[in-house]
């Protein structure tokens, strides 16, 4: 077992075993980053701030979890933290006047229309709805896991994927990409 192993030797600070850690996972936690920032250098810097605290708290790690998926919520939390700072203001949202929304599970778009495509309007979308539609279709979290990275309720999460999907058709609909509802 590759990842126990490793885990463990990082737990007892051993210095070779946390650059081997890093150089499996450096690369995919990159992207993940850029996802979010999307600028290099800053995806960059978010990875170094993530890894230093994945190996600050990495006695925290239990192995529920796989490391990667340990490691790529803290990404997506520092990737979320640096756009937070940089904006110098937060997004808040009256959860009093939200609804629970039906679930729509149909996130089909129309084959003409690119993964550029989907990926461009997504970045139009506002932060609130971004964040929640980013971690949900391309990481894979569910609504708990993202209430608890934004610290947001379960029913704004869901909210806010669906108003951001939405937002997302209107938007591929505006750009003439043809997308139906």
């Amino acid at each position: 077992m590759f990842q126990s192993s490793i885990v463990e030797k990082c737990k007892a600070n051993d210095r070779a075993a946390q650059i081997q850690l890093y150089r499996k996972y450096c690369d995919g936690m990159y992207i993940v980053a850029m996802r979010f920032v999307k600028n290099g250098d800053d995806a960059e810097d978010v990875l170094q701030e993530s890894f230093i605290k994945a190996f600050q708290k990495i006695h925290q790690f239990s192995g529920d979890v796989t490391f990667g998926a340990w490691l790529k919520r803290i990404v997506v939390n520092k990737s979320i933290d640096f756009l937070k700072s940089k904006k110098d203001k937060e997004v808040s949202l009256d959860e009093g006047y939200m609804q629970v929304v039906a679930e729509d599970d149909n996130w089909n778009v129309p084959a003409a229309i690119s993964i550029e495509q989907v990926k461009c309007a997504i970045d139009e979308l506002q932060d609130k709805y971004k964040y929640v539609v980013l971690m949900f279709l391309v990481e894979g979290y569910d609504h708990q896991e993202i209430a608890e990275v934004l610290d947001i309720s379960e029913s704004a999460c869901r909210t806010r994927l669906s108003r951001g999907k939405g937002h997302l058709k209107e938007l591929l609909k505006g750009k003439k990409y043809g997308a139906g509802s």
